[in-house]
């Protein structure tokens, strides 16, 4: 019996003359052909939530016809899970929300299964939040959600140390957030008894004895004003602590070097902008790049009503992303000598207000990265503009 070998990766789809099919495991998006010309039947495809918990994890499996199989549970255990897993028939595809866990179980879980896919909760919620509500339920919820093809899937890097490294962004930014909730705190406790100053004012412990001049001479109030300044110290050493690192693992990426050559972009923004977008070719075009980023437009129309134009609200954005690069856009505006100033003030020549060019700024500054990691080149500024007219909104008004 002669056998025909038709590779896909580092498995093979075996092939006989006498029409029998041998399937790789993990090869499912594929046709045999037996000799009479007919396809071979496709195997029944088996989707999987997963409701994860610290303690315990409950699944539910349904088919291609949306017939629950399959109920589990099991600890929230890479082992336990990947029997469980074992146990459904291929082709299996499991689905679980984003969460603190997604990471680790993406990551682990993957060799398992045929494909994962690591949802927002948020969307999940707003479909199926009627009818009963507990673990079984919500895994079979989302099961059929999957299924449907109604879920919204969340990227998550596969290498490992581009995972430590977000994480790592991710808690400076977290450690940023600290220190200006207690500079806050510090600021709301000076205005209590009528000292009004900014952050800047007590940065410098040197400088704080001026501030202990303008309070009251009461023991209590300058113990506690001593205790919010030794929490805001703490911080800020925090800050610096986690920084140092961040830009020493920076200096590791070829892209990040790269990426600080533009104006207003430097190690914190060029780091934040490569793990949170972690591949170019996730985005099929600026306009998708920009919305995910908090930057882009998304269109409102309805009957003969106007067509209107607005900016996502902050919930279905990138946060962090957009305020990377609306910082970025400032500081390069206020910077002058680029071609970036020169767009804002072009744009506000044409009667464009300083909210939209600033904006139209920071998508100008997106495009030029996302295209410098896509071909690999270095910033060129004559490149900056080219084609940008035809992307970005003219009409002044439109753009809130």
């Amino acid at each position: 019996m002669r056998q025909v070998n038709l590779a896909f990766g580092e498995n093979h789809l075996k092939i006989y003359e006498n029409g029998a099919s041998l399937w790789p495991v993990g090869y499912i998006d594929c046709v045999a052909i037996n000799p009479d010309g007919k396809e071979a039947p496709m195997k029944r495809e088996h989707f999987i939530g997963a409701d994860t918990h610290c303690k315990e994890t409950e699944l539910a499996v349904v088919t291609e016809a949306g017939r629950l199989t399959k109920r589990f549970r099991c600890p929230t255990t890479i082992p336990a899970l990947a029997e469980v897993l074992k146990a459904v028939p291929r082709p299996r595809r499991l689905a679980f929300e984003e969460g603190p866990m997604a990471d680790w179980l993406y990551r682990n879980l993957l060799p398992f299964v045929d494909g994962i896919t690591v949802c927002e909760p948020r969307r999940n919620h707003l479909i199926a939040k009627g009818g009963d509500h507990d673990d079984p339920v919500d895994a079979e919820k989302l099961a059929q959600l999957f299924r449907g093809g109604y879920v919204k899937a969340v990227h998550h890097p596969e290498s490992f140390a581009r995972s430590v490294f977000k994480h790592h962004v991710g808690l400076y930014h977290d450690r940023v957030g600290h220190r200006v909730e207690e500079a806050n705190r510090i600021m709301a406790f000076l205005r209590r008894y009528g000292v009004f100053v900014q952050e800047s004012a007590f940065v410098d412990p040197q400088d704080r004895s001026t501030l202990l001049d303008r309070l009251p001479k009461n023991r209590v109030v300058r113990s506690d004003l001593a205790l919010l300044w030794s929490g805001y110290d703490l911080a800020a050493e925090q800050v610096a602590q986690v920084r140092r690192e961040l830009i020493r693992l920076a200096r590791r990426e070829p892209q990040i070097r790269r990426f600080t050559k533009l104006p207003g972009v430097k190690w914190i923004r060029a780091s934040t902008f490569f793990v949170c977008i972690d591949t170019p070719w996730r985005f099929k075009s600026k306009s998708a790049l920009w919305r995910y980023m908090g930057i882009g437009l998304v269109r409102w129309h309805s009957g003969n009503g106007p067509e209107r134009l607005r900016v996502p609200p902050p919930v279905e954005v990138n946060r962090i992303l957009k305020a990377m690069i609306l910082g970025a856009a400032e500081s390069a505006i206020r910077t002058q000598d680029n071609p970036f100033a020169d767009q804002h003030r072009r744009w506000i020549k044409q009667g464009r207000s300083p909210r939209n060019s600033r904006r139209s700024v920071a998508r100008s500054l997106a495009a030029v990265m996302w295209g410098m990691w896509k071909n690999g080149s270095a910033y060129r500024p004559e490149q900056v503009g080219v084609a940008m007219e035809a992307c970005t909104v003219t009409t002044p008004g439109k753009d809130r």
